[in-house]
């Protein structure tokens, strides 16, 4: 079974690439997931050419069913999500020959 990459992971691979501190690097990916998170809060697309677009929708009001009680309809109201769409490079390398 492989294990989910993680800041700390991700931080251990870069800092033996770069030579950065492991400290360093942490502090790079945090401020960056930060202002990716306010930029898509302010109603921003992120853009990096080649990886893909995060971007946020509004998802419709629906409505759903308790799994548990399937007679008991659940008004599931509308709200915000964040998409992600993979660009090109990305799409292909996951696409059967």
């Amino acid at each position: 079974m492989q294990q989910n990459i993680t800041k700390r992971n991700l931080a251990n691979r870069i800092a033996k690439e770069t030579g950065l501190t492991q400290q360093q690097v942490l502090t790079v990916i945090q401020k960056t997931l930060d202002s990716m998170v306010e930029a898509l809060r302010e109603g921003q697309t992120i853009e990096f050419r080649n990886f893909g677009v995060f971007d946020v929708r509004e998802r419709r009001p629906r409505v759903g069913r308790n799994p548990h009680k399937p007679d008991q309809v659940v008004v599931i109201p509308q709200q915000k999500v964040v998409r992600f769409r993979p660009g090109k490079t990305m799409r292909d390398m996951f696409r059967p020959n």
